[in-house]
């Protein structure tokens, strides 16, 4: 439960700065942070990817039984990830405005975003360090203290955005700050705690260059990796369609339905954080009976669990919409129908996270790239472009719900094709 509890915290303080911001700062701010914030988790999605990638090698490893190869396979994942930061925040500072622009913002929505996003972009090799500790600590066996470290910046970031928004009336910039601190401090603790001797599993240590390592750890977390990266351009096709049909009004709508969709998806990604290690540890040890537990009992869990979502969101919808955008009826009333219409998506979506993390865990980058590629870019792109055709902006609520159907579809067929290799699926004997 550590893992989920540490992603739905993730999500809900994520939400709490976009309240702030739409309560305090104005829609115009509101809208800059939704349409420059896919740019920002484009770049953060490395560590995701040295996250998913490299916590399965190391829980490879360690199911194989060489802890100090593990180590060293660890120490080298957060240090390439750091200078990745580095080097690709510095590459992209001076970007921010032509991209910005290019997106679609004007006037001072482009002004909001482009100072934003500046500020923002100078905490990055520690906001990339923050998305990778969150697989490794769970491959630790450490679950509860990566959810202290994540209560730790949540709450940082909640208080600073009461502070820097509400008290000082700094508007983007003491969002952009508040946000920004908080992720200094969700890359160093863990830097800290594992650079000390400690009880868990995984320590930094002397390490060298393993090329093959790394190149593994890309390749085994590409899904993560253009995952985000295509759920990133799939929100600025989003915004850019929702600019067209609705003006800032829809972008506004597709925030806060972003905001709360954050804090549902959160318990599948937290799922899928949990298993992972767990699914690459018995592979490592050939334990075939195990994965077909693990296998079975999550089909059920992400099934009951996408009926709550779905129930909860569409109950739901009118008040959350309030408590964003209560100061125009008009957008209030868009965003609530938008909302009941998007939440059809999670009945199907835990299904396809949990496929292509579950091919990562299996350390078959491949078959997990095709399933997340698939889901968040090619099927979402589609939908996005021909519904609105038919439906209006009907048709973009409903895009994602009609593309995860879509993907359910490839995941199920991925987890048929495959079961012979890797037997997660327990088949009856002949007798």
């Amino acid at each position: 439960m550590g893992p989920i509890f540490m992603m739905i915290f993730t999500s809900i303080y994520s939400v709490v700065d976009g309240i702030f911001v739409s309560n305090f700062a104005g829609e115009e701010p509101f809208v800059a942070i939704n349409l420059i914030w896919p740019i920002i988790m484009i770049l953060g999605a490395v560590g995701f990817m040295f996250g998913a990638g490299g916590t399965a090698i190391v829980s490879k490893t360690l199911g194989e039984g060489d802890k100090k190869r593990a180590n060293e396979y660890f120490t080298l994942v957060v240090i390439v990830t750091f200078v990745l930061g580095v080097v690709l925040g510095t590459g992209f500072f001076f970007l921010l405005r032509p991209i910005a622009s290019l997106i679609g913002a004007e006037g001072q929505v482009l002004e909001h975003a482009v100072t934003y996003s500046q500020i923002l972009i100078c905490a990055m090799p520690f906001f990339m360090l923050q998305n990778l500790f969150q697989s490794f600590f769970i491959t630790a066996e450490k679950p509860t203290l990566g959810f202290v470290f994540t209560v730790c910046s949540g709450v940082t970031n909640m208080v600073l955005d009461a502070l820097f928004i509400a008290v000082f009336k700094w508007g983007v910039v003491g969002a952009a700050v508040a946000t920004a601190l908080s992720q200094f401090v969700g890359g160093l603790l863990p830097v800290i705690y594992f650079a000390c001797k400690n009880s868990s599993l995984l320590r930094f240590v002397k390490t060298k260059w393993y090329g093959r390592a790394i190149l593994k750890s890309c390749f085994n977390g590409s899904s993560e990796l253009l995952g985000n990266i295509a759920m990133s351009l799939v929100s600025i096709i989003y915004n850019w369609q929702l600019l067209k049909l609705s003006g800032n009004d829809g972008v506004a709508a597709y925030g806060v339905i972003m905001y709360v969709s954050f804090v549902f998806v959160a318990i599948f990604i937290g799922y899928c954080l949990g298993v992972a290690p767990i699914v690459g540890y018995n592979y490592g040890a050939q334990n075939r009976l195990e994965l077909q537990n693990i296998f079975r009992k999550s089909m059920i869990v992400i099934a009951v669990t996408g009926v709550i979502m779905c129930g909860l969101s569409v109950a739901l919808a009118t008040p959350i919409a309030w408590i964003f955008v209560r100061n125009n009826p008009e957008l209030m009333t868009m965003t609530a129908r938008a909302m009941r219409l998007y939440s059809i998506c999670f009945l199907f979506s835990g299904f396809c996270m949990f496929c292509s993390s579950f091919f990562t865990a299996l350390n078959n980058g491949l078959i997990s790239a095709i399933v997340s590629f698939g889901r968040t870019l090619v099927f979402q792109i589609v939908c996005i472009f021909v519904l609105p055709l038919i439906l209006g902006l009907d048709g973009i609520w409903i895009s994602t719900p009609v593309a995860e159907l879509l993907s359910v579809a490839l995941s199920f067929t991925m987890f048929a094709v495959n079961n012979k290799r890797y037997g997660y699926i327990a088949l009856k004997q002949k007798v």
